[in-house]
């Protein structure tokens, strides 16, 4: 019996700061390693001494895997290998590996030449860390050492998202990070074969979550901001800018096409530049109807859409912003809803989940009066609303997920503990599999039984084969097969023991066994003898069996059978000795239940 043991480090009851500790087959493992955008003091990283108190993570690590660019699975990343210090390998996709950086750059201008923050990474930091990472193809079976194997999926959610399959030894993993169960307009859904894992981790926001149909979203989406900007109003859409802003920005695209509509449309210059840019890259990550329109038509090439200047802020009459970060934590996006906040003819349209402590989150939850950071207080008087065009799992693709892959464990990470209950009875129900979900700094410890295969020579199985005729083969009482158990490099075989002396240059010592039947029956022991010749004979029909003169039988010159008795107490004494305990086995039954009354 070995163990599984997976210890959140963030992402445990919460949604925020991914960082999941795996140990497996005696190997180490982070499963992403993000920040938390509620917080702006020492909670916003995991809590790497949980590892170690002091020195670096190198020799407590096999390796780090990276699913996706989000900051939320990556924005951790340069502090633990170069302020924490780890040197070893980091894994994860092409378009991860290009877009990341990119990010974490932003997200540190933000926060330090912004903010003025002191104890922070550097953009020096940012390019020796991504010097670690190893780009992993999808489908790539990548050897991380001997022993340990990795395997990327498509996971949908945003462009390189990957779900890694973990492998050491017998006991495998499958990490999902964030996934899509659907496809949208510019990805494709979530895929993985039946790999059986031992144990699933899956991210599990949407826990309770069936979502409606994906047209009606987009049509109410669409009749929103619609009727704002008829009305004069201004529309602010916060997203990331990778991800829900290429969806929306398609669909918004379209829709301003078909109805020659004239009032302009911006999402934030540079992030959103870039992103594109990546979409255009990496193309074979898209959808399948953009990747078939991309010879005539680059999707990600927008008529309507302008990159958007600060000083337009103020600016006169209506207009739609796509502005980042999406969770108006920080950034252009906040800027923007501070300037609007107190018109109501405006609306913000929240396009996806909100971590608790942003400002996304507060005024979803109906706060209508806020403190900013210089203490000033904010009137939200603009119209407020929340569309779901994430591009998480709902349940039902959570459940579809598990069906998929056909786990013997469930570990829920990435969702809110309440939610995450709900899912787990829900699970527990349908699968009849075992379900985790521990809080962050929690061990969940998983007890995993594996088969050690074993090869067996063919001249084995041919001599086992031989006895068919001796033991009839019998599906519901397993065959015991006697052999010699050797191991050959790293593979473990059962082979002839002659074969095994042979190889070893070993002697052979051979053992008989003797078994006795006493009974009593009439008539001379001859008779007996005679008797049990017979019924041998009429039930052994493909061993050769000889009658002696003294009263012994030979069956296949390998058992020997005698009969011995006192006339006077009519007591018969069988005995027979052999090689083969199943023989001698089989030859009691069928003594006792032909000559014993």
């Amino acid at each position: 019996m070995t163990e599984i043991r997976v210890t959140p480090l963030g992402a445990g009851q919460d949604v925020g700061r991914s960082c999941i500790l795996l140990s497996i087959g005696g190997k180490n493992v982070m499963l992403d390693c993000g920040m938390h955008m509620g917080y702006n003091d020492e909670r916003r990283f995991p809590d790497f001494t949980y590892i170690t108190k002091e020195g670096r993570l190198t020799q407590h690590l096999d390796c780090v895997i990276i699913s996706h660019f989000h900051l939320d699975h990556c924005g951790a990343l340069p502090y633990m290998s170069e302020m924490v210090g780890f040197d070893g390998p980091i894994y994860m996709t092409h378009p991860t590996k290009a877009i990341c950086p990119i990010l974490l750059e932003d997200y540190r201008k933000i926060t330090v030449e912004r903010k003025g923050e002191t104890n922070f990474f550097t953009s020096e930091m940012i390019k020796t860390c991504m010097k670690k990472v190893i780009a992993v193809n999808l489908h790539q079976t990548m050897q991380v050492d001997d022993e340990m194997e990795i395997k990327a999926y498509y996971a949908g959610h945003v462009l390189g998202a990957a779900m890694f399959h973990i492998k050491v030894g017998q006991q495998s993993v499958v990490y999902t990070g964030d996934y899509n169960m659907t496809p949208d307009r510019h990805l494709g859904a979530a895929w993985i074969d039946k790999c059986r894992p031992d144990l699933l981790i899956t991210e599990s926001t949407y826990a309770t979550t069936i979502r409606d149909s994906k047209r009606c979203r987009e049509r109410d989406f669409l009749k929103k901001v619609h009727n704002c900007v008829e009305k004069g109003g201004k529309v602010l859409i916060p997203v990331f800018a990778l991800g829900r802003a290429q969806e929306l920005c398609i669909l918004l695209e379209t829709y301003w096409d078909r109805m020659n509509l004239k009032v302009p449309v911006y999402f934030s210059l540079g992030l959103t530049e870039k992103a594109n840019h990546y979409y255009k890259l990496f193309i074979t990550w898209t959808s399948q109807k953009i990747k078939k329109t991309f010879v005539q038509r680059n999707m990600f090439e927008f008529k309507h859409i302008k990159p958007f200047d600060r000083a337009y802020i103020d600016n006169p009459g209506p207009m739609v912003v796509f502005a980042t970060p999406g969770m108006l934590h920080a950034g252009l996006s906040l800027q923007i809803f501070r300037r609007w906040a107190p018109n109501d003819k405006n609306m913000v349209i929240m396009p996806g989940y909100c971590v608790a402590g942003t400002v996304g989150h507060k005024i979803l939850n109906g706060i209508r009066k806020l403190e900013m950071e210089n203490k000033q207080m904010l009137d939200v008087k603009l119209a407020v609303e929340y569309m779901s065009f994430s591009a998480h799992a709902d349940a039902k693709g959570i459940m579809q997920l598990i069906s998929q892959c056909e786990p013997s464990n469930v570990l829920l990470v990435h969702g809110e503990a309440v939610k995450m209950e709900f899912l787990k009875t829900k699970i527990k129900q349908e699968f009849s599999i075992d379900c985790f979900m521990p809080a962050n700094g929690e061990t969940a410890v998983m007890e995993t039984k594996h088969n050690i295969p074993v090869d067996i020579s063919l001249s084995l199985l041919k001599r086992e084969a031989s006895k068919v005729g001796l033991l009839p083969p019998d599906a519901k009482r397993p065959r015991v097969l006697h052999g010699a158990l050797v191991m050959k490099g790293s593979k473990l075989q059962l082979i002839d023991p002659a074969d095994a002396l042979k190889d070893f240059g070993l002697a052979e010592h051979q053992l008989r066994f003797t078994s006795t039947l006493s009974f009593d029956e009439e008539g001379p022991t001859t008779g007996t003898a005679d008797k049990i010749y017979q019924l041998v004979k009429s039930q052994l029909k493909d061993f050769p069996t000889h009658y002696s003169s003294d009263g012994s039988i030979t069956i296949s010159d390998s058992v020997l059978v005698q009969v011995s008795g006192d006339e006077e107490s009519k007591s018969v004494l069988v005995s027979w000795s052999y090689e083969d305990e199943d023989v001698g086995s089989y030859l009691l039954q069928l003594l006792k239940s032909e000559l014993v009354t």
